[in-house]
């Protein structure tokens, strides 16, 4: 996947600024595709130069002028084309992987701690997409069709952070990060 595919994506339901978009792509598309305002920016001008999609200069007063971006048809087609194309599974580049992988050349400590910093990471990601499910969602009941394709994506999320978390958790534990009663240590 380019990142013009996820900026189309992003666009595909609301047009919007180039600093909303830098925005949504901290939220919402952003949860699986990262890119810096700097590339989205770039990216966008690229778009625009092959049709996929169109500015609106909007004047504010007392503000600089903003630019209202909008996917044209022939972006929606560029669109519907790459999502009808089968795509590979996405090969996972994790480093706190490669790390446990050798993480017998340090004290076990180490690693312990670096499993339950990744925990508090997942779970406050997983929060989120919660807050989310809970404000947005109503549970998966009487939903759009279009919010159901969010919606599938939001729980892929979801059980995902899940899963991290029950994996550190058991890789802490098969470390001995629990004492016998199964408490967690806290490593300082």
């Amino acid at each position: 996947m380019a990142i013009s595919h996820a900026i189309l994506a992003a666009l595909a339901d609301t047009a919007c600024s180039g600093y909303d978009l830098s925005k949504k792509f901290a939220g919402s598309v952003g949860f699986f595709w990262h890119a810096t305002q700097q590339q989205v920016y770039r990216e966008l001008s690229k778009l625009e130069e092959q049709g996929y999609i169109t500015g609106e200069v909007i004047h504010q007063e007392g503000r600089p002028a903003k630019k209202i971006l909008t996917i044209t048809e022939t972006g929606k087609d560029y669109l519907r084309q790459w999502i009808a194309k089968p795509c590979e599974v996405t090969h996972s580049k994790d480093e706190l992987l490669v790390k446990i992988f050798t993480g017998y050349l340090v004290p076990k400590e180490i690693i312990i701690k670096e499993l339950e910093n990744h925990h508090l990471q997942h779970q406050e990601t997983l929060n989120t997409y919660l807050e989310i499910e809970k404000k947005y969602f109503n549970g998966g009941k009487q939903l759009s069709q279009e919010q159901k394709y969010q919606y599938i994506t939001l729980r892929n999320g979801i059980r995902f952070e899940k899963e991290w978390i029950a994996w550190c958790d058991e890789a802490i534990e098969l470390l001995g990060g629990t004492d016998k009663s199964g408490a967690k240590l806290l490593i300082p």
